[in-house]
């Protein structure tokens, strides 16, 4: 049974943690970009932008997307106008390349190193964003229409702050809403009785399919407790870890590029793949690192 009170608890938590990150933070982007600002901060990534076809300017939307989350990255990305080509881009980098530092200690509690997390993210997700810049922007179709967020011209700067405010609520109510209906729809999944069970058998492929669906925080939760008390292989940890930093909160990720134009469908086939390939591969490089520790 869904317990609703919590359920509306925790949407108005996120709903709150929403409004007071993206509308500040939208409004800067539009302010910075007003005055030209971006232009002196973004040659500090330019040459890694300019390499996976986006602009300069969405430099500051990469930052924060590393190392605060996804929220902050697209707040500061929506006034820039993306064709939905860079836009799944970006949600490729992203959507493996974010919240650094919170989700590499969640990895660290089940035995990843935060070099190796840190260090692998941003040389696969810098990997995919090139793959996914040199295919042909006609394989990239929005579901999603959407052309509010194209940045205006506008004369004086309090006609600008006005019409950033109004552009930031109408983007905060549109991320309230998916992220609602998904609190809603997680909650009502984890409620079911073949969840639980599951649940009390832990194994890789339920641990897998948590951290997709639901992110890291879960999927990598679920093998914490199995990791320390030492039932799980080191090399079954990695196999999942290594999965999920590049394929996990596929849903909530995807759908919040989508928004603006991202492909859901070559977004969510890019990561999948390159994560299968990429965790098959790491085992298969540490695979006398595995052995070494098991005769031990």
């Amino acid at each position: 049974m869904v317990n609703y009170k919590n359920t509306i608890k925790t949407s108005i938590y996120s709903s709150w943690i929403v409004l007071k990150l993206v509308i500040p933070i939208y409004i800067l982007s539009n302010v910075l970009y007003y005055y030209n600002t971006l232009s002196y901060i973004s040659f500090i990534i330019e040459p890694w932008t300019s390499t996976i076809g986006l602009p300069k300017e969405v430099s500051l939307a990469i930052i924060s997307g590393m190392f605060l989350n996804l929220y902050a990255a697209v707040a500061f990305a929506a006034p820039l106008d993306m064709s939905g080509h860079q836009w799944s881009i970006l949600a490729v980098f992203l959507g493996i390349c974010h919240s650094l530092v919170v989700e590499g200690a969640i990895l660290k509690q089940i035995g990843i190193s935060n070099i190796f997390s840190y260090s692998f993210r941003i040389i696969v997700g810098f990997f995919a964003a090139y793959i996914v810049s040199t295919m042909p922007p006609a394989w990239f179709y929005s579901q999603i229409i959407n052309d509010t967020f194209v940045p205006d011209s506008h004369n004086t700067i309090w006609l600008l702050l006005q019409n950033s405010v109004l552009e930031s609520i109408s983007l905060s109510i549109k991320i309230i809403v998916l992220i609602t209906s998904l609190i809603f729809l997680m909650d009502f999944i984890k409620s079911r009785q073949f969840f639980k069970n599951l649940s009390k058998n832990i194994n890789i492929g339920f641990s897998v399919i948590v951290g997709v669906i639901l992110g890291i925080t879960y999927g990598a939760g679920v093998l914490i407790k199995e990791a320390k008390n030492s039932k799980m292989s080191k090399k079954d940890t990695y196999f999942v870890a290594v999965f999920l930093m590049v394929c996990h909160a596929i849903i909530e990720d995807t759908l919040l590029f989508a928004i603006f134009g991202a492909d859901i469908f070559m977004v969510v086939a890019i990561r999948t793949i390159l994560a299968v390939l990429s965790a098959y591969v790491v085992v298969y490089i540490l695979s006398k690192d595995f052995k070494r520790i098991k005769n031990k």
